[in-house]
């Protein structure tokens, strides 16, 4: 069954909104291997943030991205969003390491 991410690459200057698509079992949901090596596919070369699984910093420091995020998993029967509400008071709450 397909899935469709959603994602953003934050660039300096600009966001991009772009799409990917990764085929995974009835009722699954793509791993972060997946997911990665969709990326890499797509040109974007990166490792899994260690402080939030949805963002992927690049792996070539002259990359001419900052970091990717995963905003929405859609596989048709299922949809997961990022709640940005939730995620600004959590920012906000939560100390910074």
């Amino acid at each position: 069954m397909e899935c469709i991410v959603h994602f953003r690459v934050v660039h300096e200057q600009e966001t991009k909104e772009l799409r990917g698509l990764i085929l995974v079992e009835q009722g699954g949901r793509p791993s972060i291997e997946q997911i990665i090596a969709m990326l890499g596919n797509m040109g974007f070369e990166v490792r899994q943030d260690s402080a939030d699984e949805l963002v992927f910093r690049p792996v070539d420091a002259g990359a001419d991205y900052r970091y990717i995020r995963i905003t929405e998993l859609d596989t048709g029967e299922e949809v997961y969003r990022e709640d940005r509400h939730l995620r600004m008071l959590l920012e906000n709450l939560l100390p910074r390491h």
